[in-house]
């Protein structure tokens, strides 16, 4: 773990790009969930143990983001933009908080029980991030210089790798911050009942089914 300066300003810049990330990503989410308001899975009639298994695949998902992302918190601390973390989870992959929230997203995605949608929602979180991280790192490469240019080398930036795994010998908690991140987490949870009232919905005709995806 390295530590450096960092001017508040390039502090500040980090922040505005963090909640510039976090509105494009409500908004992508909000656009697909009125997708989900017009289309049902295919699967629902012609196969309703394909059509369970997803369901199920799904909440498990979003149980591995929850846990996921609070596991990272442990770590990161809120140190992000004052310490260079490579232990832990951020030692096998440089942004493991969103790699879980891309699981979390297609998690949320299989609640309609189609591996389209899935694919489609874990895809649009892929890509918000993948424009999010570049900008991130330029922001840490301009921090810790030779530090992370040497990290960026060596850990992925999404796809975790194992074998590279390090532990902390101790870790400095805090707990409001894991606690913020779990409820936050949690969030994704809202998925489960509100896939089951549009189903309902649909079943009862109160929605149009316009489209029917696999």
């Amino acid at each position: 773990m390295v530590v450096s300066r960092i001017k508040p300003s390039d502090g500040q810049d980090l922040q505005r790009l963090q909640r510039r990330r976090k509105l494009v990503l409500r908004v992508g989410v909000a656009l697909c969930c009125v997708v989900l308001l017009i289309t049902q899975s295919a699967w629902r009639v012609s196969n309703p143990l394909v059509y369970d298994l997803i369901h199920r695949t799904g909440l498990a998902l979003i149980v591995v983001c929850i846990l996921g992302r609070t596991w990272c918190t442990l770590y990161i601390g809120g140190s992000k933009k004052r310490q260079l973390v490579t232990l832990g989870p951020y030692s096998v992959v440089r942004n493991p908080l969103y790699m879980f929230t891309i699981i979390g997203a297609a998690g949320i995605g299989a609640q309609a029980g189609s591996l389209s949608m899935t694919l489609l929602l874990a895809a649009l979180v892929t890509a918000i991030f993948s424009v999010v991280t570049r900008q991130e790192e330029q922001f840490l490469a301009a921090t810790f210089r030779d530090e992370f240019t040497a990290y960026a080398a060596r850990v992925p930036r999404l796809l975790p790798r194992p074998t590279l795994w390090r532990e902390a010998d101790e870790l400095l908690v805090r707990p409001h911050l894991v606690r913020r991140t779990f409820l936050d987490a949690c969030l994704f949870l809202l998925a489960v009942p509100v896939s089951d009232v549009i189903d309902w919905l649909q079943q009862v005709q109160w929605l149009p089914v316009l489209f029917h995806l696999r």
